[in-house]
């Protein structure tokens, strides 16, 4: 489980087939003092376990669905940036949203607007996603923890703070760039209820 506050960005070194998986290493900033092979780590929102840790760089297994869901084998090219988020911790602050790592799909950035330091966003996002986003709720692109300023068709717009621009990967977007998208989980365990 994690929240959406991203602590980190890192440098995709390399993200290359092997057998039916992709195996990705990324360079962090800074290095999570906690982690350990097995640990978990939320790469662009996408929950994955580390594999191997060698000096400086984590090292990552995705299995098919992971790579159908996120378009990993197409984006992270060696010199892309990354979204890096440790676990949530029982004793710690639940200071975005509550994001499982469960990637739903993809979205496109349809336009970018800038408002002087900030940043309005609006994304594309497939019709199957975007009836759990509400205004004012809670979405998760590329695993930063977000509220949908409006919604409208299929298109998203949030608001982006001059913080979240310079410590994640949203300030290095650009029209037509893909995002990981996790629409909010209460969203779709209520219409499966309600749907019995």
């Amino acid at each position: 489980m994690f929240t959406g506050i991203v602590e980190d960005m890192g440098e995709v070194l390399s993200c290359e087939p092997a057998g039916d998986i992709y195996r990705l290493a990324v360079r962090p900033g800074k290095k999570p003092e906690d982690l350990e092979v097995g640990g978990s780590v939320a790469v662009n929102g996408c929950c994955l376990t580390a594999t191997k840790m060698e000096g400086s760089v984590l090292r990552f297994d995705l299995a098919r669905e992971t790579v159908a869901r996120t378009r990993f084998d197409q984006r992270l090219r060696p010199g892309a940036f990354v979204n890096l988020e440790r676990p949530l911790r029982l004793s710690g602050r639940l200071d975005g949203h509550f994001v499982q790592g469960h990637v739903d799909g993809v979205a496109a950035v349809a336009s970018i607007r800038d408002t002087g330091a900030s940043s309005e966003i609006t994304f594309e996002l497939p019709a199957d996603l975007v009836r759990y986003c509400v205004e004012k709720g809670s979405i998760a692109l590329d695993g930063v923890s977000l509220t949908c300023a409006q919604v409208s068709g299929p298109r998203v717009k949030v608001a982006v703070i001059p913080h979240t621009l310079e410590v994640t990967t949203l300030g290095r977007v650009k029209v037509h760039d893909l995002v990981n998208v996790e629409v909010d989980m209460i969203a779709k365990y209520v219409e499966k209820l309600l749907a019995k």
